[in-house]
């Protein structure tokens, strides 16, 4: 057995200092077949330890339905950073921001009539000492000081910049104590004198996030904290995307410097982030701070593994910054090479009768409580209507408008839209997306759908019929347009899909859903993980919500993420 312990001034490591020299690689964003490739490449970087949140949502999307199968088997994937070698540090939040999902707060929960997020409420306490207690169970039996390699685990998340509860972060200190959990406990907040204050409690260890002007973030630090070791434990080394944006980079010898001056100081350090991965799926988050902002399916996060996991610049900068401070293997990864060109016929893919069930009511998808990113609304316009003016209070986040079926407009939220002008005619439908849920500050845990009240040349349309639609289900939802298509591999290939001149939509390659894509950038190709192939014949379908359906899909040779912002 190996004791973690925090020292005067520095971690200790059987009773020796050292110096954790840490990376974020989030087991949910990284399909599990690929996990120890990525692990591995940190080790040869020069990591010691990995990171990881744990993403309540993902393992918990429906109460009760508690799930740690494929992608969620967080205990094999610390078994996997074992195996390497390496350390791990776990952060369950509950929140954990992430531009992931409502900030890894399911749903279900954020729904709750009343319930007060982060503080005090016997509710939302009640809810998340279950979680932490499942969370737990896969994490005690793997501390260091049982024979396994997690050596941290951080209360809350940057709670500093959202309240200052400190009931609250004692209860959950208590629930992670009385779970087993015996190696330290740490707190995260922006090295700012009101954050530091806010964010933590005595007896956690104080470590902050940053990119830049090391000296002066651990000064601060410091002033909070006068003994134990310095820690950046988000050291951000890129930033990420949204839909309308453009393509975030940093420059790679700058970054290197940056986290040259942190190490320098003699401060322990996670990089925030080593690989990014993707946003598989619907799970990307959304910022509004006065704007509406959609995060995109890559999380490449212009990290040292790309998207695809093959080794950048970033990478081997780093790398060689480490190599002044700690030991770093002599093996390098190999370069990425181009992934396989080729294009694939596409057909509208034919499907049975629709057969909705409509609720009565303008219902959200809380309401509903559907989990999927379509709701379609419709109710009847007036008899004889010769046209007028559609107005509704809140769209989230995107409704296509149609009148007898033919499409007449769309609805933003991000764009601040609220009217539109309608054709004649007897029936009135709204398609509405859910874009991604807000991971940040107090709109987490919103409502989603049409927000009321809607009405038609000023007059409140009281009669609503809402109808969840699924992704599943989609070749046989009238709302959808759908094309399929075969391909064929020599063996298991990492894929880069084109999706130039595609609208907005979905794209499955076999039953793996890759996630969104859409033509308003920056991000134009999607990424098909290795794992998801097979050789021989392999499944392609996309879902159109926009555009005419693509009739051809492109596999182009290398990632396609936009126009660039350093």
């Amino acid at each position: 057995m190996s004791t973690f312990a925090i020292g005067d001034r520095d971690f200790l490591l059987d009773g020796r200092p050292h110096r954790v020299i840490s990376g974020a690689l989030h087991y949910f964003r990284v399909h599990p077949g690929d996990w120890a490739d990525r692990i591995r490449k940190a080790r040869l970087m020069g990591l010691n330890t990995i990171e990881t949140y744990v993403a309540w949502n993902a393992h918990e999307p429906v109460e009760g339905q508690w799930s740690e199968s494929d992608g969620l088997d967080l205990g094999r994937f610390l078994d996997l950073v074992a195996a390497e070698g390496m350390h791990a540090i776990v952060r369950p939040g509950p929140y954990i921001c992430a531009e992931w999902h409502n900030g890894g707060l399911p749903t279900w929960l954020t729904a709750t009539p009343g319930i007060r997020l982060r503080r005090t409420d016997a509710a939302y306490q009640a809810a998340l000492e279950t979680y932490l207690r499942r969370v737990y169970g896969i994490v005690a039996p793997r501390q260091i000081d049982r024979g396994g390699n997690v050596i941290l685990v951080q209360i809350e998340n940057e709670y500093g910049a959202y309240g200052s509860d400190k009931d609250y972060l004692a209860e959950l200190v208590r629930v992670t104590r009385d779970a087993g959990i015996t190696v330290p406990l740490t707190t995260v907040d922006q090295p700012e004198d009101d954050m530091l204050a806010a964010g933590s409690l005595p007896g956690l260890h104080l470590t902050g996030s940053f990119g830049s002007r090391a000296q002066e973030r651990l000064a601060t630090l410091r002033a909070h904290q006068p003994t134990g070791p310095l820690m950046c434990s988000e050291f951000w080394d890129g930033w990420f995307d949204w839909w309308g944006g453009q393509h975030h980079t940093t420059d790679a010898a700058t970054a290197a410097r940056e986290l040259d001056d942190l190490l320098a100081a003699g401060a322990s350090v996670n990089i925030y982030m080593f690989h990014g991965g993707t946003n598989f799926g619907t799970t990307n988050g959304a910022n509004d701070k006065g704007r509406y902002l959609p995060i995109t399916t890559s999380y490449d996060y212009d990290a040292p593994l790309d998207e695809a996991g093959d080794p950048t610049e970033k990478f081997h900068a780093f790398r060689e910054v480490i190599a002044k401070y700690a030991p770093v293997p002599s093996e390098t990864p190999a370069a990425g090479s181009p992934r396989p060109e080729f294009t694939v016929d596409l057909a509208a893919a034919p499907g049975a009768p629709a057969t909705p069930s409509p609720v009565d009511g303008l219902l959200t998808f809380e309401d509903l409580g559907h989990a999927g990113t379509l709701l379609r609304y419709d109710t009847d316009l007036p008899d004889g209507f010769a046209g007028g003016v559609l107005e509704v209070g809140e769209v989230r986040d995107q409704a296509w408008v149609s009148v007898d079926g033919i499409r007449v407009g769309t609805l933003s939220r991000t764009r601040h839209e609220h009217a539109l002008r309608l054709p004649a005619g007897g029936r009135l439908s709204l398609l509405v997306e859910e874009q991604g849920r807000v991971n940040y500050d107090d709109r987490l845990g919103e409502a989603k759908g049409l927000i009321g009240p809607v009405a038609v040349d000023g007059v409140e349309r009281a009669q609503w019929r809402t109808t969840p639609v699924l992704l599943a289900e989609a070749a046989a939802a009238p709302e959808l347009m759908v094309s399929a298509g075969t391909f064929d591999l020599e063996s298991p290939s990492d894929l880069f899909l084109d999706t130039t001149g595609w609208g907005k939509g979905y794209v499955l390659v076999g039953d793996f859903l890759l996630g969104r894509y859409w033509s308003n950038g920056p991000q134009r190709t999607l990424y098909v993980p290795a794992p998801v192939t097979r050789a021989g014949r392999n499944t392609i379908t996309v879902i159109e919500l926009e555009q005419p359906l693509p009739v051809t899909a492109r596999f182009v040779r290398a990632a396609e993420l936009g126009p660039l912002h350093e």
